[in-house]
């Protein structure tokens, strides 16, 4: 009994975890007119390999790696995916009013489609490694989310993709405070 209260007191308590995102507001999800070219741009930041579903499971697993050891550093990590699963809601509501399917299928360029895979994801063993591989990880997204903001002709569309932009960027700070921790 002794041991097995020893062992919950060093657990991780996530009660008190919210999503770490900026403090502004989403602009209204809405778009001018169904095109199902846009919904499938999106569906790649939705569920392609630079995802909000990649990211949310790659942040989840690292988390649970780190929640024994590095308490602190898991619930940042779990408060930043919990802004990503924020965002992959964005992006389904989105999709679905562009007239695009919200699955785990990425329509790619010329009618290419991708499931949904972990092999998607960058894995490392060392804290310090995946904190790097995180940062990366937002960075490619951001660059993902600025071309397709390029490509869409959409000021509603791009005002949430704008917005987003916002979080990954203040997500990228917050892992590199994180960094210098180990």
């Amino acid at each position: 009994m002794e041991e097995r209260k020893e062992h919950l007191s060093n657990m991780c308590n996530f009660f008190d975890v919210k999503p770490i995102m900026m403090e502004l507001p989403y602009p209204p999800i809405q778009v001018r007119e169904k095109n199902r070219a846009y919904a499938n741009l999106l569906s790649v930041d939705y569920c392609g390999s630079v995802s909000e579903m990649s990211a949310i499971t790659q942040y989840i697993n690292n988390e649970n790696r780190l929640s024994c050891e590095r308490c602190p550093m898991a619930k940042t990590i779990l408060g930043i995916a919990m802004a990503e699963m924020i965002h992959l809601q964005k992006l389904g509501e989105l999709i679905h009013l562009l007239g695009g399917n919200v699955d785990f299928v990425a329509k790619e360029r010329k009618g290419r489609e991708r499931m949904w895979t972990p092999e998607y994801l960058t894995l490392p063993e060392h804290a310090k490694r995946m904190l790097l591989a995180d940062i990366e990880s937002e960075k490619a997204a951001i660059y993902q989310y600025k071309m397709h903001i390029r490509m869409i002709r959409d000021r509603d569309i791009n005002a949430v993709l704008a917005r987003i932009i916002k979080d990954e960027e203040y997500h990228i700070m917050m892992l590199q405070v994180l960094m210098k921790e180990v």
